[in-house]
């Protein structure tokens, strides 16, 4: 493995880190249900999958 010749300072170190922030993400509302939804996401409302204000799927009950 390749090793540094010389330590790297706290300061120079810290320097790449500067842009490693957390950012919240954008969130979209589902035209249909109105619920808030990532983008691109589909998401789950009263047991049906929506996605793009369409109905993809209904959850089944277990009888």
């Amino acid at each position: 493995m390749a090793h540094p010749k010389r330590k790297i300072s706290r300061t120079r170190r810290d320097k790449g880190r500067t842009h490693k922030n957390a950012v919240a993400h954008n969130i979209a509302t589902c035209p249909t249900t109105g619920q808030p939804h990532l983008f691109h996401h589909a998401h789950w409302h009263e047991g049906k999958l929506y996605y793009k204000g369409r109905v993809l799927a209904e959850k089944e009950v277990a009888i």
